[in-house]
């Protein structure tokens, strides 16, 4: 069950049958350069659907001894390298993938121990002649077959954090760190250890629980960093494969912002690595060259939970494209209590993929990610409720009883309040978080006397640009003129040359009520 089976071999030449497989095989050449080496130590940690097991596959496949793989990696990258044929099938491959639960043992013994009865069962039916059942431990077992045969191990580990990450079998944390340092740690028979998860090895208040591992983590990467996701040239690459065979619909990087809804780039591009390198979704990659349709393959569930008070105005000015400054130095690791602060909550939102991180700046990485914050942002604050999605059309139709309402409804949440401009902003942004598919939303600069303006440049020549304007203890009247005025506002006739949908909005705090006048304004 773990050892040198053929599911990882049998796995990747599934992936690398199904005609979508980005080579990502020169990984190999880095690993074989740490082979019996003080390096030999490797933990890999990326956020789901970043490939992390299909580089678990591709080893298990090139390692494992029991495999024949010279014919499945005879025309990839690693093929053509110096190293290449010294470690083909060469090594018994030890893979424990930590996220298979025995369900009937809902303790951590019963989690642990059917680990430690297969891979002990593993040994002695491999190596019938050492009399293994003597020990009962497994280090002891592999120390035996190392010492009587000079067999040395490979171990991949995958989904190591699983009880972290789950935040099961809590109590006995530190008991399964302890049980891999004693499998690992100066163990002669591992030649190498490649171990991958999503939360950082846990710490303790003076190292690493795990020390001897080299950890390579989505915020400080710079060595295997372009191996989890795919870089804007392998996806450019596949695209133009994929068009050449007719094989589903072709996707490209489009730069005409209306045809953007095909372009890869926009949906699932953004990640920028330690080293510069952008990364796009590999996951959101392949399913939508699969469903011939660029959407959303993320899911919004755990975004939900981080969206406290203390953050959401960065989430919305995110949304609107815009990077937050903040230095994040600390990793949300194995072990981590709760986020409680901005950068801790930060820390954690890079750890699971939602952000994405580079020069001291946090950013929502592509459109893909946009549409769950937004989801999110709406589940969050607003429940099930769905007039939010009507504002726009509401809007368009001059419905200004509904767009008052609307606006209302948001700042009854009570997570705004008129004595912060930039909070109101916000607040004007979620209220139109559904135009964002149509138009690019600008906030104005210079907004004097307490008014707060919006520009909505439309993507499509089919839809009219928008102004909206929101101030206090005023009155709507008031807030139209004061619109037609504005230099901007002239400007923006003189773009579009057709009519412009304005919205005026006041809110009045003795009256805790909105209103709202809405006009067309001929150019």
């Amino acid at each position: 069950m773990y050892l040198n089976t053929k599911d990882g071999y049998e796995n990747f030449k599934d992936i690398v049958a199904g005609k979508l497989y980005v080579d990502k095989s020169m990984i190999i050449q880095l690993l074989n350069e740490r082979i019996n080496t003080d390096g030999k130590f490797v933990c890999i940690t990326r956020p789901r659907r970043f490939g992390k097991s299909q580089i678990v596959y591709l080893l298990d496949a090139y390692y494992g001894k029991k495999n024949n793989s010279k014919r499945l990696f005879s025309n990839l990258k690693i093929s053509r390298t110096k190293s290449y044929k010294a470690h083909l099938n060469k090594y018994n491959i030890i893979k424990i993938d930590f996220s298979n639960v025995d369900t009937k043992n809902n303790t951590y013994d019963g989690y642990i121990n059917r680990i430690i009865t297969f891979l002990s069962n593993d040994l002695q039916q491999a190596y019938p002649k050492l009399n293994l059942s003597q020990y009962n431990e497994v280090a002891d077992m592999l120390s035996a077959i190392y010492t009587q045969t000079n067999e040395k191990f490979i171990f991949l580990l995958d989904e190591w954090d699983f009880i972290f990450n789950k935040s099961i079998y809590i109590k006995n944390h530190n008991k399964f760190l302890d049980f891999l340092i004693n499998l690992l740690k100066g163990r002669s028979y591992v030649a190498l250890c490649y171990m991958t998860g999503i939360l950082p090895i846990k710490q303790s208040t003076t190292c690493s629980a795990l020390n001897m591992f080299s950890e390579f983590t989505f915020l400080k990467d710079k060595v295997f960093d372009s191996f989890f996701g795919f870089t804007e040239d392998e996806v450019e690459l596949l695209c133009t494969v994929l068009k050449d065979k007719a094989c589903g619909r072709f996707y490209g990087f489009s730069e005409d912002e209306a045809h953007n809804k095909l372009d890869m780039r926009y949906w699932y591009n953004g990640y920028t690595t330690a080293s510069g390198i952008k990364i796009f979704n590999p996951r959101s990659v392949i399913e939508a060259v699969r469903n011939n349709e660029c959407q959303s393959y993320w899911g919004t569930a755990d975004i939900v939970d981080y969206l406290t008070p203390d953050i959401v105005n960065d989430i919305i000015t995110m949304i609107n494209g815009e990077g937050i400054a903040i230095n994040i130095t600390k990793e949300f690791r194995a072990g981590s209590r709760k986020p409680k602060n901005r950068k801790q909550i930060y820390s954690a939102m890079l750890t699971w993929g939602f952000l994405t991180y580079y020069n001291e700046e946090v950013r929502i990485p592509n459109y893909e990610l946009m549409v769950e914050f937004e989801l999110a942002l709406t589940q969050r604050y607003f429940g099930q409720q769905q007039d939010f999605d009507e504002i726009l059309p509401a809007t368009l139709n001059k419905d200004s009883k509904k767009v008052a309402q609307i606006v209302h409804d948001i700042y009854s949440s009570e997570i705004f309040n008129y004595a912060d401009e930039n909070n109101v902003g916000c607040m004007l942004t979620l209220a139109y978080l559904c135009a964002r598919n149509k138009y690019k939303i600008k906030r104005e600069e210079h907004s004097t006397n307490g008014f707060l303006g919006f520009s909505f440049h439309p993507k499509s020549s089919c839809d009219l640009p928008i102004v909206v304007e929101l101030k206090l203890n005023s009155s709507t009247k008031t807030i139209l003129k004061h619109i037609m005025a504005r230099e901007y506002f002239a400007k923006y006739l003189q773009l579009y040359k057709r009519s412009i949908v304005v919205v005026a909005i006041n809110y009045s705090d003795k009256k805790n009520a909105h209103t709202c006048a809405i006009v067309y304004v001929e150019c």
